[in-house]
Parts: C-alpha cells; structure tokens; sequence
C-alpha cells in the first residue's frame, strides 16, 4: 500500500474476493451484530470462499474462545474452524508471554477467552492480586464481569505488577445498541491506579502479526466498520481494506476520517467483497464516480448527478479528504449526505 495520504477510495477492476488471497475479517458489525447475522453476509462469505479466497475472522473482543466464535459462526450457517479465528486475546497472550517467563502466573480481569489464549501460550491464569501473579491482563469479560475484578487488577498494579490489554475498544455493538467495550473498562483502572497498559489489539502492530502468524496471508484484505481500529490497523500493517457501513461508521464519520482511517475502499455490507470497485476520477474542480460529481466549496461539500449511493459516498470521500489534507474534513457535508439517503 502507498505510503502517501490517501485522498480518496481506490478502483479495483478484479472483484476484492479475485484479487487478494485472503479476507481478514472483522466480526461485530461486520459478519453479525447482537449474535445475528448482518444481511447478505452469510451469502457473501460463501460465495467468496467457494472461489478461492480464505476467510479469517479476525476480532478485538476477547470474551469467546475460537472454539465458541467458530461453532456461533457455523450455527449462522458460515462454516468455521477455530483455526480461522484470531482474537486479542490470542495476540496479548503472546506478548505477555514474551515478557515473562514460562508457566508464569497472569491475573485475569475478563472472560473464557482470556484463559484459553493464556493456556496456549504455557501460562497460568489466577484470579486475584494475591497469587502472586507476574502481569495483569485486561480483555472484555461481558455484562457480567464484576466490579470487584478491577479491585484485583489495581491492587497488583499497585505493587508494580505490568498490565496488558488486550484492545481499549470504547464500545461494542449489542442487539439493544451500542454497549460500553473493554476501553471503557481500562479506563477504569487506569484512573485508579494512573498506570498505562500494553495493548495488543487492532490497531496496533501484535495484532496484526498474530493475524499474520496464523493465517500465512500474502495478499489480504482488511474488513472492517470501525475506523480507529479495523481500517487504522490495516493501515499500521501496510495492507488494504474495505470498509462496510454495517455497523459503527457512516458518512459524516467517514467523509471526517483521518489520514490513518481512510480505506482503500468503501461499500454498503459484505456484497462488496464480490465485486469490483469503481474508479474515482478527477473532474473539472471536483471528483466524478458513477453518475456522481462531488466539490469541495468554502464551507460545505456539493453533489450533483444521480445514481447509485456508494459512488456518490465515494465521490464525496475524494472531495472531503482532498480538501482536508492531512486533518479532519471540517466542510459541512450534511445536505449532500441526506440527499444520498446517508
């Protein structure tokens, strides 16, 4: 990938499930939202497997072990092995066990998840400040997760005790919404204790190797809803991406995204990995796509034109981010974004 800023979504003539080898793909908001499959994405994902392309589930929530997110994904009739699944908390479990010495005791503030990837890497799980644990690690642990954990986590900190992350997400999607995420929950214990952990998650680099270790990608695909972790952790590892509005990003987000949140391209949900992508073009002071031209003026972004709604989103990427530079568009692209029903 470039390593200058992009300034607006790239064309492809190959549809993306053609021209690369495999898909690392994002789950919540991406494949399912709420435990319920996003419409089309088990179609999509079928009909791009059957063609060749490797699919790998790829997820910052460290709550399930693979085991459990690949049976959920073969329930939802997307056939699974734990093999294709890599979590954060698999990649914290490996730098944790980089750092420390083997069958090493770790406290654990989160789920199943959590323990498992530990095991694997020939580490001990224990459950409080007092088992004279060598780490802390913190992984998103559900609804369920009591305060008192925190309590446990502070208290080795306290003593000088390092702390992992497994990713500070803000928030995670629900079926009722948008719920707080594990960040939420490092935040907590970063306040009380003043502490700042090592985080392994998208988007930072352990992430991305973990993925790379287990899955033996050579041309992969990023996909993704979320600009701050999925699309700025393909950029991090040099690689493409595809975002999908599925879930936590639309079109003011998007048309705002910082240069290390800008995807190679952009497409409604999954469908888009089966197709080619349309080439964005210079035209006249602004930017055509389809039957769409988008200008960037003194104060707020124009569209004219007709046709499809993502090559309209995607004009209107070009204009925004060209005009932006290098910072956020601050241009107001409300009413071009209402009249393509965004």
């Amino acid at each position: 990938m470039s390593q200058t800023v992009r300034t607006q979504p790239e064309g492809s003539a190959q549809p993306l499930n053609e021209a690369y080898d495999t898909a690392l793909l994002d789950l919540d908001g991406v494949v399912y939202a709420g435990g319920n499959a996003i419409p089309h994405a088990v179609e999509s994902l079928g009909t791009a497997r059957s063609g060749g392309m490797h699919l790998a589930y790829v997820t910052n929530n460290a709550l399930r072990t693979p085991d459990a997110v690949a049976a959920h994904l073969t329930e939802l009739g997307i056939p699974a092995q734990a093999s294709d699944v890599i979590t954060s908390a698999q990649a914290v479990a490996r730098l944790i066990s980089e750092q420390v010495p083997a069958r090493s005791r770790v406290l654990v503030v989160g789920g199943e998840g959590l323990r498992v990837a530990l095991r694997e890497r020939g580490l001990t799980p224990v459950e409080s400040a007092e088992d004279d644990p060598v780490a802390v690690v913190q992984g998103y642990g559900g609804p369920e997760l009591q305060w008192g954990r925190f309590a446990e986590a502070c208290y080795a900190i306290a003593r000088g005790v390092p702390w992992f992350a497994s990713n500070t997400d803000l928030t995670i999607p629900s079926a009722r919404g948008i719920a707080p995420g594990n960040g939420a929950a490092v935040e907590v214990v970063r306040i009380a204790t003043g502490a700042e952990p090592q985080v392994a998650g998208k988007p930072l680099p352990p992430m991305h190797r973990e993925t790379i270790l287990r899955t033996g990608a050579r041309r992969p695909l990023v996909v993704g809803d979320r600009l701050d972790t999925d699309i700025e952790g393909a950029i991090n590892g040099g690689v493409d991406s595809l975002l999908v509005l599925t879930g936590v990003t639309d079109g003011t987000r998007l048309l705002a995204a910082l240069p290390q949140h800008r995807p190679t391209y952009v497409d409604e949900d999954l469908r888009g990995l089966l197709t080619g992508q349309p080439d964005v073009v210079a035209s006249g002071d602004g930017f055509r796509c389809g039957g769409w031209t988008a200008t960037a003026g003194k104060e707020r972004l124009e569209l004219e034109g007709e046709g499809g709604t993502l090559d309209g989103l995607r004009a209107l990427c070009a204009a925004a981010w060209t005009a932006a530079g290098t910072g956020p568009c601050e241009l107001d692209g409300g009413k071009a974004l209402a009249r393509l029903g965004l």
